[in-house]
């Protein structure tokens, strides 16, 4: 590959928003506050660029690129920009050689099914992740509704009409209007988001200190605050809302202190904590219940077979 073609790969990761090959980092690092004030400025500078690199459905057919990136006037393909990337990007690995163990276990997909049809892009809502590895900070609830985390603002997306709303801002002093026992009164300031889910006009917010900000999406104010543990290993990983058996609407929230905590959210209430020897990333309720309800059925097909067996 000619030095000429490296450059211009990474003059177009500047130029379209591309990400950065990983190179040396560590398990923590993110944005700090003084870095995304630089990044507050660069958005405002390109909110007109972006929005005339929007692309419809109709131009896509035609030809245009689905991220408005204008290939017809660089020296690199799409495939062939994809090729580079792929050669010279650097994956960050917890375990050695795990990418490759998986690909050996895994079956390749197929790829000339059509499963997605290309409706829109746009520019002018960009979110942000402060954390390499921590991205589940975009949720669509519905085929057009999108909440996402910009910078310190909780944001909802429509698609119908291309507007965003401001549904909550952290950068501030946050505090809850309902109380609710274990509810931390004097709130927070600057909370850092590293987490997020909504579901049923519910929003939780988890952040890199351990903190939980819950909302309903219905009423003013915030409903619920409090600091998960003051260990120094306290960032929230992942959050997830689901229903119980009995219909409760419950979350579940893994934080880095090795501790995955359960609460009620009709009363905000702690109600498990389960402890762990390692770190959590993620938790998903629901995958266990459909498991368990697997194996019951599982067991009780053996059990009547075995007696018309007999």
């Amino acid at each position: 590959m000619s030095h000429y073609q490296e450059h211009n790969v990474d003059d177009m990761e500047d130029d379209y928003d591309m990400d950065d090959p990983v190179d040396d980092m560590d398990g923590e690092d993110y944005l700090g506050p003084e870095a995304r004030d630089d990044s507050d400025e660069e958005d405002d500078e390109d909110a007109e660029a972006n929005k005339a690199s929007d692309t419809s459905s109709e131009e896509a057919r035609r030809g245009k690129d689905i991220q408005g990136i204008p290939w017809d006037r660089l020296e690199l393909t799409r495939e062939g920009y994809r090729e580079t990337r792929l050669l010279q990007y650097k994956n960050y690995e917890n375990v050695p050689n795990s990418a490759e163990a998986a690909m050996k276990a895994c079956k390749s997909t197929e790829k000339d099914g059509t499963y997605y049809e290309f409706r829109r892009n746009t520019r002018s809502v960009k979110s942000t992740i402060l954390h390499f590895q921590l991205r589940n900070l975009v949720w669509a609830t519905s085929k057009h509704d999108a909440y996402l985390i910009s910078h310190y603002s909780v944001l909802h997306w429509s698609a119908l009409s291309g507007v965003d709303t401001e549904i909550m801002n952290v950068e501030g002093h946050i505090a809850p209007s309902e109380k609710h026992p274990g509810s931390l009164l004097e709130g927070f300031s600057q909370t850092q988001v590293s987490t997020l889910a909504v579901k049923d006009n519910l929003l939780v917010a988890g952040g890199f200190q351990g903190e939980l900000i819950c909302k309903n999406l219905d009423q003013e104010g915030i409903s619920f605050c409090c600091r998960t543990t003051y260990d120094d290993n306290a960032i929230t990983n992942a959050v997830e809302i689901f229903n119980t058996s009995s219909g409760a609407v419950h979350f579940i929230a893994s934080i880095n202190d090795s501790g995955v905590r359960e609460y009620d959210m009709e009363r905000y209430q702690l109600c498990k904590h389960f402890r762990f020897d390692w770190p959590v990333n993620v938790s998903s309720v629901i995958h266990i219940v459909i498991y368990f309800f697997f194996l019951v059925f599982c067991t009780l097909s053996r059990a009547i077979l075995l007696y018309y067996h007999f």
